[in-house]
């Protein structure tokens, strides 16, 4: 069900970033990838909920495929998300905006 090697590579990145244990490495990359699918399911639910039917990410997750969100849009919904890599299990609002409130970056 789990992806072992993903997670050891997660542990084994977040342990050379330094600043913690292997073993505090391993339990936040275990407690990341439990998070995932309960995110997703999450995330879904809202977007059911708000009716929304294109594709969404958060404004980080768009930077990260080369989109920037456009100036002065507003999320089009939000839900709680549990942050498995802080090793607490605290959860944090995250905001989504759709494909249509994007563009791509220019330099």
């Amino acid at each position: 069900m789990f992806n072992m090697e993903a997670i050891m590579l997660r542990a084994w990145t977040n342990y050379r970033k330094g600043g913690m244990s292997f073993s505090e490495a391993l339990h936040r990359a275990w407690l990341s990838a439990k998070a995932e699918p309960i995110n997703a399911a999450r995330i879904e639910a809202a977007k059911q909920a708000s009716g929304i039917c294109e594709d969404v990410n958060t404004w980080a997750g768009w930077k990260r495929l080369g989109y920037e969100v456009n100036h002065g849009t507003r999320a089009l919904f939000g839900c709680d998300l549990i942050w498995g890599s802080r090793g607490d299990g605290a959860t944090y609002k995250a905001r989504f905006f759709s494909a249509s409130q994007v563009q791509p970056i220019t330099e």
